[in-house]
């Protein structure tokens, strides 16, 4: 890893997409200071601080949406009409299709993104600004308006930089965009970390214990991320012409956490809605309905636990065809040693692959339930570490190094040919 580092600052064109990855993270930074026009932004950072989900989508946009600037609804939006469009595949026969057609159908799934995120951010500007009318100067059509268009724009705008970063920069411009507002997010903890300690809150083997449980769960993610269940599979020998092809083995690579971290942000965002609801409808039956699903209460830690388990499962049997899967080891004349093709091949990986969601379910559950861990094992509240930032940050950052590796040998890779 080290030595891919240093390989950056010696070969130009590694040098020059670093380069540029990160003006477009200066870029990032520098908009969520700019403000949205005819908002008083003092009154809307005041509904940060009762964990609901505008505190989630907060966390996303590194800040931005408690300072409500343009970028206040982040990427989300794009985001949202991307995991849409990969459920709808399962319904819809043409974009099915389209994902079968590599590059030319990747660029009609990629077109049709950009417009289905232009209209979810406007539903969404419109529900935000409508939602945070109170905070409004001058509440009228026009204003609404304004700030709708501004925000719609402002992701546009990081969709955009998003889909530079990835072509002209290091890794997944949409990731690392996520990625850059959560780690600028730590700044902010470790300063309530040393508030806590010079007032006399915590002590010193607190803040040892709290850092060791950080380092564990971050050797604990890339574990778990980077583990695969290896299915072998063995490719029979064929004669096409004079020709002879097969005859080798290989292996299926079934991921631990398939889902990644969509099913603890579904069920966040769900168990969420009821507190935020509640925040706005002073109703008292939806004011009572909304304390039992506060944060940290137990039906709704428990609902935590069985969404994301729910969703883990559902996830993964929508993304991953193990009927496609087994089909095409068939195609290939190849097959698992013991069984034969078709539906045997088909219960069998069905059934790895059941055991391995569980498992990866769990850990998915353990990582969402670790902030409350550290408070009652360390009592330092108001630091958010663990679920899904530190998914989102350890999963970017092992995708951006390997891409980071396989451009530097490409680089030096010399060939048979000088």
């Amino acid at each position: 890893m080290l030595a891919a580092l240093a390989n950056v600052l010696r070969v130009p064109e590694l040098r020059r997409r670093v380069i540029f990855t990160l003006v477009m993270f200066a870029v990032f930074r520098l908009g969520t200071h700019i403000p949205v026009p005819g908002v008083n932004a003092a009154m809307i950072e005041q509904l940060f601080n009762n964990g609901n989900l505008f505190g989630l989508l907060d966390l996303f946009s590194g800040g931005a949406l408690s300072k409500f600037s343009i970028f206040a609804m982040s990427i989300t939006p794009y985001i949202n009409a991307s995991i849409i469009l990969q459920l709808l595949k399962v319904v819809i026969p043409t974009l099915e299709e389209w994902s079968k057609e590599g590059q030319e159908g990747y660029k009609k799934i990629n077109k049709v993104t950009r417009y289905l995120t232009v209209v979810l951010a406007a539903v969404q500007g419109f529900g935000m600004a409508f939602g945070l009318r109170s905070a409004i100067n001058n509440p009228n059509v026009f204003s609404v308006l304004m700030i709708v268009v501004s925000l719609t724009a402002g992701t546009c705008l990081l969709m955009w930089i998003g889909e530079e970063i990835t072509q002209k920069g290091i890794g997944n411009g949409i990731s690392l965009i996520i990625f850059a507002g959560i780690v600028s997010r730590l700044p902010d903890g470790i300063s309530t970390l040393a508030k806590y300690l010079n007032v006399g809150t915590i002590n010193i083997l607190n803040v040892i214990l709290f850092l060791l449980i950080a380092l564990a769960m971050v050797v604990f993610v890339v574990a778990i991320s980077q583990g695969v269940r290896k299915i072998p599979v063995q490719y029979s020998k064929r004669i096409v012409g004079r020709k002879m092809y097969g005859g080798h083995s290989s292996y299926i690579p079934l991921k631990v956490n398939q889902a990644g971290v969509i099913p603890i942000i579904f069920a966040s965002s769900l168990l969420m809605l009821p507190a935020t609801i509640g925040q706005f409808v002073k109703v008292p039956w939806v004011q009572k309905i909304a304390g039992y699903f506060a944060w940290g209460t137990p039906l709704q830690t428990a609902l935590y636990i069985i969404l994301i388990i729910f969703f883990t499962f559902f996830y993964t049997a929508v993304t991953l065809d193990i009927k496609n899967m087994s089909e095409n080891i068939k195609k290939m004349g190849g097959f698992i040693p013991g069984l034969r093709p078709g539906k045997p091949t088909t219960d069998y990986l069905d059934n790895v692959m059941t055991r391995i969601t569980l498992s990866g379910a769990i850990f998915l559950a353990l990582i969402a339930m670790m902030p409350h861990i550290i408070v009652y094992l360390t009592g330092i509240e108001g630091i958010y570490i663990g679920g899904t930032s530190l998914l989102i940050v350890v999963g970017v950052a092992l995708d951006t190094m390997k891409q980071i590796e396989s451009l530097a040998l490409v680089r030096h890779y010399q060939g048979f040919m000088k």
